[in-house]
């Protein structure tokens, strides 16, 4: 039994994760394997009705499951940072989900707003470290509200943390298709601490792989060459705050927020699969929000935690053939409703 932890969260977060879940019952009949689930109400409404983020004990209960399906955490009237850091980001450290991918590719038919690039172009992956960088929280302030103020934040990066990382974007390019070339990301002519270590990890894995291509390129000149020659890339690895940037540079090119979907996964652990938009609380209950990037969360989950492949294939190749109908990935845009567009990858299916 394939057990899933739910949490809809905020805003149209629940309308895009119950179209995901009518797709999965759809698909797992299809194919006849038996699944549970268990909602979980964490988000913003349950902060301000309690003051609890995260529950005590919650992340052991949540340690049972060999997945949660995750909609949006966002509320407008929680201030930034606390949702976040005390829901988000302590889910991913706690459950140790030290890898984020990010497929990123283009289906036909969905518009892209790099001129005279298709489907053949866009269609690569991103491998984000997921729990070093910049969002350990380490720093502080010294002299604060003064004009002496001092503020740090410290890129940290450890050896084991970025072995295992480099090893996971090896093995995945190895497999992905004939191409085999993995990309470090990185900032190694200035960043010469935390880089090196990145780039002296890279080559020393790469010796195990003899028959994956490698290449480098600084953040900054990935951005250009995300934007002009998508192409290049196969597989991405980078490092958190850096992964950050480009995968969002990547939601837009392959079509916008509405159809981009990603995984927070720990190999041999409990991952989470997420669309990438935000919670969009202007939209909440309107019916207009595209669930398509909820339904390919969906799949990345099929795919990586229910190692159910063939399910994981047709649950993407119905979003391929819906988005395809759609006049836009935007909300309000796409021609049909929140609910007609699950429908639509249901009767696909």
């Amino acid at each position: 039994m394939f057990k899933i932890a739910v949490i809809g969260g905020d805003g149209t977060g629940p309308e895009v994760v119950a179209e995901g879940l009518k797709v999965l019952e759809a698909v797992a009949k299809k194919n006849r394997f038996e699944y549970s689930l268990k909602h979980f109400d964490f988000g913003g409404a349950r902060y301000l009705k309690t003051g609890e983020v995260l529950p005590a004990g919650a992340v052991e209960e949540l340690k049972k499951f060999n997945a949660i399906y995750l909609g949006a955490i966002g509320h407008p009237d929680v201030a930034p940072g606390i949702l976040e850091k005390g829901l988000l980001l302590e889910m991913r450290f706690q459950l140790d989900q030290y890898i984020n991918l990010r497929p990123v590719r283009l289906y036909e038919g969905v518009d892209c707003p790099l001129k005279d690039k298709g489907p053949k172009d866009i269609d690569f992956v991103i491998v984000r470290e997921n729990t070093e960088d910049l969002y350990v929280g380490s720093g502080g302030f010294a002299h604060k509200n003064t004009r002496m103020e001092v503020a740090t934040q410290i890129m940290l990066a450890t050896y084991e943390g970025v072995e295992r990382c480099v090893r996971y974007a090896f093995e995945l390019t190895q497999k992905r298709n004939q191409r085999k070339l993995l990309t470090l990301v990185a900032k190694t002519n200035v960043l010469t601490y935390a880089s090196d270590l990145w780039w002296r990890v890279f080559h020393q894995v790469a010796k195990e792989f003899p028959d994956v291509k490698t290449d480098y390129n600084h953040v900054d000149a990935c951005c250009m060459w995300m934007v002009k020659n998508p192409e290049f890339y196969d597989v991405i690895i980078t490092p958190n705050m850096f992964g950050d940037i480009i995968t969002d540079l990547g939601a837009i090119i392959q079509g916008g927020m509405g159809i981009a979907a990603g995984g927070n996964i720990h190999p041999r652990g409990v991952s989470m699969y997420e669309p990438i938009g935000g919670s969009a609380p202007k939209y909440t209950g309107k019916n207009v929000i595209n669930p398509l990037a909820a339904i390919g969360a969906l799949s990345l989950m099929l795919r990586h935690s229910a190692r159910q492949e063939t399910a994981a294939d047709q649950v993407e190749k119905a979003v391929m053939k819906v988005a395809k109908n759609l006049k836009s990935m935007a909300a309000g845009k796409m021609g049909y409703s929140t609910t007609e567009v699950g429908d639509l990858v249901v009767q696909s299916l």
